[in-house]
């Protein structure tokens, strides 16, 4: 094979070295990716199956009180006085036992025009006649003869038919036709004491047959006449559930029904964490009353992945730099076996042949390092000089390295304007700004608002600097904010330079200028618009603030 051919092939084995080394450390990072991504689900799901674990523990606790309380009246034939009941109720030690409990009560159950027999039975039980109310024409009354923890100030919870109540009746009609505990869906709670304090939750109630009542039912005559039932408070029920140590890391929605139905009964205190997508969220059902819920969970900050996320970048980063030193090595053993040869050929052409090497070698250090600065190539577009470029690179640099800090160190991912302003401008004047140069109400700004508006402050307080008399004196600026309320939030912006000779309208556009307007227009899909005129620059800025708080 001659020299003229070898040089073909030995460029082709350097390319193809670099693809194959190149391609097999991009499949192991690939491989090791979804591993670790599906070693974080597994993960996930065994937290999740943890906190099931507890809900369906504790619930099941609430329902042992439920049949118990229903076995202990059916066995003394559904009698018991007032002071009978409040002893069998503090002995639950309920704050201990039973946490999200609300309480307890049993319900007399009755034909719709036998109201004297039910409350007759209210008198006997606690000494002193209360009224069944409210009105109703329904064909059964169910009035509230018992009821734990009953406080002074809610007595006229005695007496309150909850057949009149749609939620309500529904249980008791499935309860007393299935023999069955059955749950009602989401209920404000105190709604029978006429209350302020409500509270949203669910009752569970249970038919007590055998003691006097009704003579027949539209599900088994003659054997129901009254009903035990407990009543829950769902944000206290589910803490005491899943806030018990260890904390688990999830952030838990459950609904009555479907997810779909949207009829959310309880949302944890605990956000999800935006860095997990819906692939890690997990959907688990019971049945609770007869009645079907919906959990839906999702990873919160504190969740923790079992293997760190970066090792599938290193080995990616690790394998390019290997499939890239290979490449270069036998490129570079081709360049040097070619300058040798040339070398023994001629002392001068050699020589040459030398300089024109190094030419190349600087040439193609040049245009790498041109490939790694791509991101400075539009400020380097519009600079003069490398010291300026530098300098408006670094800048830049800054600018965004403030505004992210300031995200970082929010707990809630968002920067108060107020904040992000006056640290870009001490940036770039280097001094304290007087009190009255910033004014506007406190606003949240989300993360893009953050990055674009630090960048925007950035580049007009860069100019007023260069073109303005802040230099001379800092009473030369003013910025004032505001929010507009209506169908949409929007932030208003003005950005006022005040000069002692007109400002003219530049005969060119600078990078700066248009990096403010792509910041506001396209990013942040906003309108700006800028003034010249004797005084000095006027430059109004308009964004919607829909998605973002409007205060802290």
């Amino acid at each position: 094979m001659s020299d003229g051919q070898a040089r073909p092939v030995k460029k082709v084995f350097s390319l193809a070295a670099f693809l194959a080394v190149a391609l097999a450390s991009l499949g192991m990072a690939g491989f090791a990716y979804v591993a670790s991504k599906e070693a974080a689900r597994f993960k996930f799901e065994a937290v999740v199956d943890d906190a099931m674990n507890r809900v369906e523990g504790r619930l099941d606790l609430q329902l042992s009180l439920l049949r118990s309380t229903q076995a202990f009246l059916q066995a003394r034939g559904g009698e018991m006085s007032s002071a009978e009941f409040t002893a069998y109720f503090a002995a639950l030690d309920v704050p201990e036992n039973f946490k999200g409990l609300h309480g307890i009560g049993l319900l007399g159950l009755d034909k719709h025009g036998n109201e004297r027999s039910l409350e007759s039975r209210i008198a006997e039980v606690h000494g002193n006649a209360m009224p069944i109310h409210p009105p109703s024409t329904q064909q059964w009354r169910t009035p509230v003869l018992l009821y734990e923890p009953l406080q002074s100030n809610h007595l006229d919870m005695i007496g309150y038919d909850m057949f009149t109540d749609p939620a309500r009746r529904s249980a008791i009609e499935l309860a007393v036709q299935s023999g069955e505990p059955r749950a009602t869906g989401r209920v404000l709670l105190g709604k029978e004491s006429h209350g302020s304090d409500l509270v949203p939750g669910f009752l569970i109630f249970a038919s007590i047959g055998g003691i006097s009542g009704p003579q027949e039912t539209a599900a088994d005559p003659g054997a129901v006449s009254g009903l035990v039932y407990v009543a829950f408070r769902t944000g206290d029920l589910f803490q005491a559930a899943m806030g018990a140590p260890p904390h688990l890391p999830v952030a838990a929605e459950v609904f009555d029904g479907t997810a779909e139905d949207k009829n959310l009964f309880y949302r944890s205190r605990d956000e999800p964490s935006a860095a997990y997508g819906r692939d890690f969220q997990v959907v688990r059902t019971i049945l609770l009353g007869g009645r079907p819920w919906t959990l839906r969970f999702r990873p919160t900050n504190g969740f923790s992945e079992p293997t760190s996320p970066s090792i599938p970048v290193m080995l990616g980063v690790a394998g390019l730099l290997l499939a890239g030193a290979m490449a270069m090595i036998a490129r570079y053993q081709e360049r040097a076996y070619e300058a040798a040869s040339q070398l023994h050929a001629t002392t001068e052409k050699s020589l040459l042949e030398r300089e024109l090497m190094l030419q190349e070698m600087k040439h193609r250090i040049k245009n790498s390092i041109s490939r790694v600065l791509a991101i400075a190539r539009q400020t380097a577009v519009h600079s003069q000089n490398l010291d300026e470029f530098s300098a408006s690179f670094s800048d830049r640099l800054q600018a965004m390295a403030a505004s992210q800090d300031m995200l970082t160190r929010s707990r809630w991912q968002k920067a108060d304007l107020r904040e992000l302003v006056e640290i870009e401008l001490r940036q770039v004047f280097g001094k304290e700004l007087p009190d009255e140069m910033l004014s506007g109400p406190p606003v949240l700004l989300d993360e893009t608002m953050t990055q674009a508006l630090g960048l925007t402050f950035h580049e007009l307080a860069t100019n007023a600097l260069k073109y303005g008399e802040v230099g001379e004196s800092m009473s030369a600026l003013t910025v004032r904010w505001s929010v507009s309320e209506g169908s949409e939030r929007r932030l208003q912006l003005a950005w006022a330079e005040h000069c002692s000779r007109p400002i003219e309208l530049p005969n060119r556009v600078g990078f700066g200028t248009k990096l403010i307007d792509m910041n506001i227009e396209r990013e942040l899909n906003g309108t700006i618009q800028r003034s010249y005129g004797l005084t000095g620059l006027e430059v109004k800025i308009e964004i919607p603030l829909t998605d973002a708080p409007e205060s802290f």
